[in-house]
């Protein structure tokens, strides 16, 4: 479980392909901020770019870990296949946290693609194309999990290619996180609102949970 609060930006130092098929997944070397994995043990979850992963390994000295990733999950999700690449890190919620964001489960539920990112003000507009069949659960202040990082929609548009929802990126986010690196373009990962996700269920489901039993 976790908020949506970034805890770290890292970069996937390097990669090795567990296998010759395409059915084999890959294993994942990241480089961590400095001090960040001191409080983080084998087994522990962190998310990377919103995805939930398992640390399999721990380098402290060279601040790297190593994360095992299936083709499923290298096929469902963006950002985890490239060395290179900055990734948003956040490890587990802990029952004391604060709930800073809201409830994300670091399970990716699609990908989006961002149809525009400029600066307005002091801030800057970030505009994504969610797939069709996740347009249902996207409203006006509601939240949104893009690349691991809990955001507040603040405007949705249904077209026939999707629903392209906008959202405002304050400096210490862009500071903070690696959604700076986006462009026009660019792949994210979303994770829509757990609650949203009941709901729409309860809605679609709602005459059954009323009727009396045969």
């Amino acid at each position: 479980m976790f908020t949506g609060i970034i805890t770290g930006v890292g970069r996937i130092a390097d990669l090795h392909a567990l296998g010759s098929s395409l059915d084999h997944g890959k294993r994942l070397i990241i480089e961590a901020p400095s001090a960040y994995l001191d409080d983080v043990g084998l087994g522990d979850s962190i998310a990377l770019n919103g995805a939930c992963m398992t640390v399999t390994s721990l380098d402290l000295p060279a601040r790297r870990f190593s994360i095992d990733i299936s083709a499923e999950s290298l096929a469902r999700t963006t950002g985890l296949g490239q060395a290179g690449t900055t990734v948003n890190l956040e490890k587990a919620l802990r029952p004391q946290d604060r709930l800073g964001g809201h409830i994300v489960s670091g399970h990716v539920d699609g990908i989006g693609r961002v149809t525009h990112f400029g600066q307005v003000g002091e801030s800057w507009e970030l505009r994504v194309m969610a797939p069709p069949d996740l347009g249902k659960y996207l409203a006006y202040k509601g939240s949104i999990t893009v690349n691991g990082v809990s955001l507040t929609v603040n405007r949705v548009a249904d077209s026939t290619q999707g629903c392209e929802f906008s959202i405002n990126l304050i400096p210490h986010t862009i500071e903070n996180t690696a959604l700076g690196t986006l462009r026009a373009g660019s792949a994210v990962n979303l994770e829509i609102d757990t609650v949203a996700r009941y709901v729409e269920r309860m809605l679609a489901s709602g005459a059954n949970f009323h009727k009396d039993p045969a």
